[in-house]
């Protein structure tokens, strides 16, 4: 009877063994699966959306250049073209499916060498507009996986901007209707009317969380109107808050 039923704890426990490892083999196709639609749906965007997003760019420069350059500058209008010219061509580079470090700083310094060379004090604040506009573009390159800057992973804790981290990352997933987006969005794209019926919002109120996502470059929309999809910082983002979850959850 003893030895019965030792052979049969035995077989239990080899029997949990083998589920256990069952469960990890399927959440590992699962989280395999989820990346392949990541980047599935990014190489969709960037062969039949990149020039939208390019052109979008570039008509955001001239009208934020337009509105925030010094106006009362005899130097306004060849700087304007200097300047448009400058982000018309660093735009093109979201078309490319790939952009080096190297490209991303020969830019940074060329923008460095123009202010160096810049004639007055309050060239500063049209300036501080071409760098905004400049790193904008960037940002979107980094969420559609074009570019990557390696020199981020070698950031320590203290060196983690508080206020960017916060506001870039923590606050955008901090919202339970937010994190369910996003989820969402690791599965399969997702129109607004699909959202708003996961979701229970309409109109404004769903507006409201979808802007803090695309905001922060955790979403994208494919194009005016289109379904929404997570661009590889927001599936790096589920996928750090998935790890968290699995240490400090043992059940």
């Amino acid at each position: 009877m003893a030895t019965t039923l030792s052979s049969s704890l035995t077989e239990i426990r080899e029997l949990k063994k083998e589920v256990t490892g069952l469960r990890m083999d399927l959440k590992r196709f699962i989280e395999h699966a989820n990346q392949q639609h990541v980047q599935n749906a990014l190489t969709d965007l960037k062969q039949n959306y990149a020039g939208l997003f390019a052109n979008d760019q570039v008509e955001t420069a001239k009208s934020e250049l337009s509105s925030n350059m010094v106006a009362d500058c005899g130097m306004r209008d060849k700087c304007y073209g200097v300047f448009l010219e400058f982000l018309q061509n660093t735009s093109q580079h979201i078309k490319d499916g790939r952009v080096s470090e190297e490209i991303i700083q020969s830019y940074r310094d060329q923008l460095k060498n123009m202010r160096e060379a810049g004639p007055f004090d309050r060239c500063d604040t049209c300036f501080s507009q071409v760098y905004r506009l400049f790193e904008k573009q960037v940002d979107l390159m980094q969420s559609l996986g074009i570019y990557e800057d390696s020199s981020r992973e070698q950031e320590s804790i203290t060196d983690i901007p508080e206020e960017t981290a916060v506001s870039e990352l923590l606050e955008p997933i901090a919202n339970v209707l937010r994190f369910q987006i996003l989820k969402s969005l690791a599965v399969q794209t997702r129109t607004f009317s699909d959202l708003s019926g996961l979701t229970g919002l309409r109109g404004g109120n769903l507006l409201f969380h979808i802007k803090k996502l695309t905001e922060s470059g955790m979403i994208l929309q494919s194009h005016d109107r289109g379904d929404y999809v997570i661009t590889d910082k927001g599936f790096k983002a589920l996928n750090a808050v998935s790890a968290l979850y699995r240490e400090t959850h043992h059940a």
